[in-house]
């Protein structure tokens, strides 16, 4: 569905993020949730947006920029759920990694 829409994946590391070897087709808009942007960073004369990760999320489902509407109605869904998906990861208390964790040895 993504790549009907014209969007592309990428593996993450730096040869986007740091405007390396891959770039995106000149003149293209993008999001990033990088933190920088300067001109032709990303490709060519490209509009590159900054954002956090929830607006890529969205923008990603939505396979454009959206209004502030279109996110707010979007983010809705995550209003339910915010206790599991806006909180800090204590990885030595969730069991599955404590598990993985403790069968470790150096």
């Amino acid at each position: 569905m993504l790549g009907k829409s014209g969007a592309r994946m990428e593996m993450p590391g730096c040869s986007l993020c740091m405007g390396n070897q891959a770039q995106i087709k000149k003149g293209s808009t993008a999001v990033s949730t990088s933190t920088r942007n300067f001109p032709n960073r990303l490709g060519i004369e490209t509009r590159v947006y900054l954002s956090s990760a929830e607006l890529a999320a969205v923008c990603a489902l939505m396979g454009k920029i959206p209004t502030v509407a279109e996110y707010m109605e979007q983010v809705k869904t995550l209003e339910a759920k915010s206790a599991d998906v806006y909180r800090y990861m204590n990885f030595d208390q969730i069991a599955e990694f404590k598990e993985v964790a403790d069968g470790v040895t150096a």
